[in-house]
């Protein structure tokens, strides 16, 4: 069930239809103006959001070059996401914000909500796997409806590799997920790429917990060679937060098991995001 919104200047939702077919946000996002966009999860009972600045700020804060500007005010949005969450029927949900970046509907807002559905523990536990991809981002700075069509022949190869993620491939190197950003652990060294990719609202805060943890980091993008003396990999994501993968490839990363480094970077975030996922409302 996914319900959906254009929002007016004067902070107002209209109601617009859900089309058959349109089972998940990626396939309503298809049908809309293409724009700019970000998608989050709610926390205690549809009332928190972990970082929601940062996620408006994909919004109101658009790269160099763009015109389009919101038509609501960030307070009046604010407001109306509050309110429309407190009456949506799911114990959490699945935010996405989108800005149409098209002459004909430049500034149009519109917002949809699905009911989040949470992955098993026990997937958590296990860890999970992924397959590389040689899809790449016209524009990485951008999160842009774009890619969300741009990638739709890698998504089905994704479903019929039957694996959880694919990996971006850039000159033999791994940037990022097609809805994640990639970390790897070697020697205790975290490494992430740190140009040609989304500057993800989950990777800021992971790569802070790093720091607060005394974790080495680099910023360079690994190379599929180099998987073999890898120790540890994950993913992160604002609706999943830290996931690790145990294989990409079919091949098999360290033991094959969620590492040292990834379990208690995956602990800290679930302590942050309890004592800091802020309210909704203004």
């Amino acid at each position: 069930m996914i319900k959906l919104w254009e929002l007016k200047a004067n902070g107002v939702a209209r109601p617009l239809p859900v089309l058959a077919g349109e089972s998940s946000l990626d396939e309503l996002s298809r049908r809309l103006p293409q724009g700019l966009y970000s998608t989050f999860r709610t926390f205690g009972e549809r009332t928190r959001v972990l970082d929601l600045r940062h996620h408006l700020d994909r919004l109101y804060r658009p790269a160099v070059g763009l015109t389009a500007r919101p038509v609501v005010d960030e307070t009046a949005l604010c407001r109306v996401l509050a309110d429309l969450l407190a009456a949506f029927p799911a114990p959490e949900a699945r935010v996405r914000l989108s800005l149409s970046t098209e002459a004909r509907r430049e500034g149009a807002v519109f917002l949809a909500i699905e009911p989040l559905k949470p992955l098993a523990d026990e997937i958590y536990q296990k860890g999970v796997r992924a397959i590389t991809s040689r899809q790449e981002r016209a524009n990485p700075q951008l999160k842009s409806t774009a890619f969300i069509t741009a990638s739709e022949q890698a998504r089905k190869e994704l479903a019929a590799a039957g694996a959880f993620e694919a990996l971006m491939l850039h000159h033999g190197r791994i940037l990022e997920g097609l809805t994640s950003n990639f970390y790897f652990v070697r020697g205790g060294v975290l490494g992430t790429a740190a140009q040609g990719i989304l500057p993800g609202v989950t990777r800021r805060l992971v790569l802070r917990l790093a720091r607060l943890l005394g974790i080495p980091r680099s910023y360079r993008a690994m190379a599929l060679e180099q998987l073999p003396a890898v120790d540890e990999a994950f993913i992160t994501s604002s609706s999943r937060g830290i996931m690790p993968v145990v294989r990409i490839d079919g091949q098999r990363v360290g033991l094959g098991v969620p590492g040292p480094v990834t379990r208690l970077l995956m602990e800290r975030y679930d302590v942050y995001v309890a004592q800091h996922a802020g309210s909704i409302a203004p």
